[in-house]
């Protein structure tokens, strides 16, 4: 079983609230003890992910085996409707595990991947539910959900809000865990403003969390061709029952 986690000292969600109120999200760097944050890099390399991806306005989970073994014209196929449908809607692509399915199934397998579902743990702990209480000033934060997601080149997540009916989301997170990354690689989490404009991207800074108030629009730039690293992060939303 691995360590229970703990925010880093001198974060103090009180004196940030003001910043939150104002613009409805922040970048906090530094969240954890860096060598806790070392040891979830580690765990979100050698994770079992499965490609995620939307074609044809249909969500799909897939091994990444069956799409090694895919025949090349279906695969090209595929391909296709992805790059088709990221021209004028929602549409996804990267690499990801559902952490909070498993945890909550009761399916913890420790070892290697224990430092995962200790940021489950955290996030669901009443110290990170409590910080984030007080940094928005919002006591109806109960629970939070997780999934790990790597990004290669040429992933992407267009523009949307998280506005889900029924899902009783608050606020997205987004745990960032790659060690180094230069901004012309992509891979930035972009918001976008009512006239089509960025209004602000954030950078995955390595161990860095960056929360921010559902319904805001947004999206997760595609990763260049050139990029020198894959895209590591831990993502989900802060919810009530």
């Amino acid at each position: 079983m691995a360590r229970a986690l703990e925010l880093s000292r001198g974060l103090d969600p009180a004196k940030l609230r003001p910043a939150f109120e104002r613009f409805g999200r922040m970048h906090l760097p530094g969240f954890l003890p860096a060598r806790d944050a070392q040891a979830i890099h580690a765990a979100l390399v050698g994770a079992p992910y499965h490609r995620s991806l939307t074609a044809a306005g249909k969500s799909y989970d897939i091994a990444l085996e069956t799409l090694a073994a895919m025949p090349a014209e279906r695969r090209a196929e595929l391909e296709a409707a992805i790059l088709e449908g990221g021209k004028t809607g929602f549409q996804y692509q990267f690499d990801a595990w559902r952490l909070s399915d498993l945890m909550e199934a009761g399916q913890r397998t420790g070892g290697a991947l224990a430092p995962l579902e200790a940021v489950y743990d955290l996030i669901n702990s009443e110290a990170f539910l409590a910080f984030v209480r007080t940094l928005t000033g919002d006591p109806r934060c109960a629970y939070a959900d997780a999934q790990a997601t790597r990004y290669g080149p040429g992933d992407f997540l267009t523009a949307h809000d998280d506005d889900v009916a029924g899902k009783k989301r608050l606020y997205a997170m987004v745990l960032n865990f790659t060690p180094a990354w230069r901004p012309d690689w992509g891979g930035l989490l972009a918001f976008h403003d009512a006239d089509g404009h960025v209004s602000e991207a954030y950078t995955p800074t390595f161990n860095a969390l960056n929360i921010f108030r559902v319904p805001q629009q947004h999206a997760v730039t595609q990763v260049a061709s050139f990029a020198g690293a894959q895209r590591f992060s831990i993502t989900g939303w802060i919810r009530e029952r």
